[in-house]
């Protein structure tokens, strides 16, 4: 899962400029993504969590590491734009909701990007999803992304890239 999980952390580092959204609003009156969601982050979100898979990719091969899931270059980039894309979901439906950006919304916030990237990866490639993504894995990955994404959200607002620790 690490191309997914890495995309929501590369982005709030290498986001800001023109919002997703263009700054409209959607039929109730609000916006529909809010500035938070850019495409400079968005980009920079889906190549650093490709980049991460690559490296696993490369990893797997060169070391013979048979422990690490086969990815793909379909599976890294599907995994780390639907982890983005399940985001930019959770993000409407906030706006719908009145709440307002960084105000914290608990498991959506925790589990948008496992729900976006394993629905697009099902939805593009089901095959790899069938084979790599076992009742076991996830499962794991159902109780380790609240605990990550709580560290790393820690992290990111010590080191000043989120206005939130949460």
């Amino acid at each position: 899962m690490l191309p997914a999980y890495v995309p929501n952390s590369a982005a709030a580092v290498f986001g800001g400029g023109t919002p997703i959204d263009l700054g409209r609003k959607f039929s109730d009156g609000r916006r529909i993504f809010g500035d938070g969601k850019t495409y400079r982050g968005f980009l920079g979100g889906v190549l650093s969590g490709v980049a991460v898979g690559l490296v696993q990719i490369l990893a797997a091969f060169t070391f013979g590491l048979d422990m690490l899931p086969r990815h793909t270059i379909l599976s890294v980039f599907l995994l780390a734009t639907g982890a983005l894309l399940g985001d930019l979901v959770k993000s409407f439906f906030k706006r719908r909701l009145g709440k307002a950006r960084g105000e914290s919304w608990l498991i959506a916030d925790q589990y948008d990007l496992v729900v976006g990237s394993l629905l697009l990866v099902l939805l593009v490639y089901p095959g790899w999803l069938v084979e790599n993504i076992t009742l076991p894995i996830l499962v794991w990955i159902i109780l380790l992304t609240p605990l990550l994404h709580r560290v790393v959200n820690i992290i990111g607002y010590y080191i000043g890239v989120k206005e939130v620790p949460w």
